[in-house]
């Protein structure tokens, strides 16, 4: 049954990335199309207001900056929010100023595509910084994921010396886009008893005669952008395993169709824009080949139960339920923490710090890797760098210059691409190790051991993949936390994508190159092999040493 349940849902994901890639291609590729008469006048609205007469496209540098400083404008504009919460409307519970150091972790956490949470939603924020702040850069951020990869594959698809027009991209990618699925997503769930409203908290009486107070909010329209958007923040604290937020099988679905759907889309989208179907069809099969392998290891081994329960004799017929909603079981659990993580969105409807030890191998794994699927946008740019490194290699070995849709791989490209490939492990690996060399990381650790290694290791890998989700046995709310983390996250967002906009700029200029009989084919299913070869081998080399001191050690300490 468990199987069963999730094949429909890969199913039902398979039928829906040729539609959406499609209309996101349509979105993106700036030719007349339908939805110009639906969206276009409120598209020439905003543009006259913002003061933009003309949209020419821009070279990889004027995209860049562009996009920077957009994402600083909101950072600054969110943080005074978060500082005044207190005097601003919509505070029905009166809650106070957010401090110092976890505004910064939280700006920097939801304008990265992050949203880690070192608070409670529901204590934490009030209604105005839920919407105003939360739920806007849940969409900005999500744009500005998308629409790097769009740029990206201008740049590796056309010819010229521009990738596009940073601030149209940007417009539609809200109006076009994320605006209308929201929408539809946020009616359907609140259809299936999701709350939506601005009143307070409800009071209760308990059967034991006490006085409770019951927190709602906006929650249905923050849980259809924290999915849509790859975002992840819950309203809640814990997420997607609370009830108001996920009170079904049907709404866990939903939410996973909804943070799977645009990182898979985008693929027959690079497909459309290669004029090669079969590219992109590449692109997906590694990807889906990776998620399959990672997503059956967490399965069987919540299936099979906690290894140190069953030594002692006790029944693991049910699985290892430690941590999970009844609701939704094994199979369904185990699904959503491999596609929040495959996807880097972060959210949770269980909790992952009862995994078993090979359980939690899994969403580390994925979040290393960052390449599976990944987070709108940004999982194919890191799928398609390595498309370009698997190239180089095979090149290298023939003794011919690589190139890459008739584009030719030079040093310069391929030192960017490593600058973006080395940038990951460093701020996993250096923070991890700092941690542990200060009593300031050391004392939030709850469970020391190889567990509290994965507990460290996990929320700077989660921090630097913008994935947001937590080992939540860790103390992560102090300034000690909330800085570093939150540097892993600017770092672990920006670097890779300034690297690779300007791989984009570089091959965008250069002259294509007619294929021959010698030229190495990238849309079959030799290259998939390749490509899945070279993310794994390259991901073994550099975190299967860190991983064996955590999650491996674990299950050997139990089993």
């Amino acid at each position: 049954m468990g199987v069963l349940q999730i094949a429909i849902v890969i199913v039902l994901l398979l039928l829906i990335v040729k539609p959406l890639g499609s209309y996101i291609y349509h979105v993106f590729s700036n030719k007349a199309n339908k939805t110009d008469k639906i969206f276009g006048p409120i598209e020439k609205m905003i543009y006259s207001i913002s003061g933009i007469k003309e949209r020419p496209g821009m070279t990889w540098k004027k995209y860049t900056v562009s996009l920077l400083l957009t994402n600083i404008v909101l950072v600054a504009v969110g943080y005074v929010i978060l500082r005044l919460q207190k005097l601003l409307p919509f505070n029905p519970s009166n809650i106070d100023n957010m401090e110092q150091t976890l505004s910064f972790n939280t700006i920097v956490s939801f304008m990265t595509n992050t949203n880690l949470q070192h608070y409670s939603g529901e204590t934490g924020l009030s209604y105005f910084s839920q919407m105003s702040v939360i739920m806007m850069m849940m969409f900005t951020s999500a744009v500005t994921g998308i629409i790097v990869a769009i740029a990206f594959i201008r740049g590796i698809t056309s010819k010229g010396s521009t990738i596009g027009n940073f601030f149209e991209d940007f417009v539609k990618g809200h109006t076009r886009l994320l605006i209308p699925m929201a929408v539809v997503v946020t009616l359907v769930l609140v259809g299936l008893k999701v709350p939506q409203t601005l009143d307070g908290t409800i009071q209760v009486t308990t059967l034991e005669g006490e006085k409770q107070e019951i927190a709602t909010g906006p929650v249905a329209s923050l849980v259809s952008i924290k999915h849509l958007g790859t975002n992840g923040g819950g309203f809640f604290g814990v997420n997607s395993a609370h009830p108001f937020e996920n009170p079904s099988p049907l709404t866990n679905v939903i939410e996973i169709l909804s943070m799977w759907c645009i990182p898979a889309a985008l693929t027959y989208t690079y497909g459309r824009f290669a004029r090669n179907q079969k590219q992109g069809w590449v692109i997906f099969s590694a990807m889906a080949i990776l998620f399959t392998a990672f997503l059956s290891l967490i399965y069987i081994s919540e299936s099979n139960g906690n290894p140190a329960l069953n030594a002692m004799g006790l029944s693991s017929e049910q699985g290892s339920m430690e941590g999970k909603e009844v609701r939704f079981g094994i199979a369904q659990s185990a699904l959503f923490s491999t596609v929040t993580t495959a996807a880097t969105t972060g959210t949770v409807n269980n909790m992952h710090d009862t995994l078993t030890p090979l359980g939690g191998i899994t969403p580390l794994s994925l979040m290393m890797l960052n390449t599976v699927f990944g987070g709108d946008g940004v999982g194919l740019v890191n799928m398609l760098m390595y498309a370009i490194i698997g190239v180089f290699i095979c090149g290298l070995m023939v003794g011919r210059t690589p190139e890459f849709l008739g584009r030719k791989i030079e040093p310069k490209e391929m030192k960017l691409i490593t600058i973006a490939l080395l940038a990951h492990p460093l701020i996993i690996l250096g923070p991890t190790a700092l941690a542990f060399m200060t009593e300031l990381g050391k004392g939030a650790i709850s469970n020391p051991g190889f567990h509290g290694i994965s507990q460290v290791l996990y929320e700077y890998t989660s921090s630097a993949a913008n994935n947001g989700s937590g080992f939540e046995g860790l103390g992560d709310n102090t300034p000690f936390w909330n800085i570093s983390t939150g540097l892993v996250m600017l770092f672990g967002r920006y670097v890779s994508i300034i690297a690779l906009l300007a791989v984009a700029g570089s091959l965008v200029k250069k002259q294509p190159v007619p294929e021959t009989i010698g030229t190495f084919r990238t849309d079959n299913m030799l290259f998939v092999g390749i490509l899945v070869g070279a993310v794994l081998i390259i991901g073994a080399l550099t975190f299967l040493p860190v991983m064996a001191l955590g999650p491996i050690a674990e299950y050997l300490s139990i089993r």
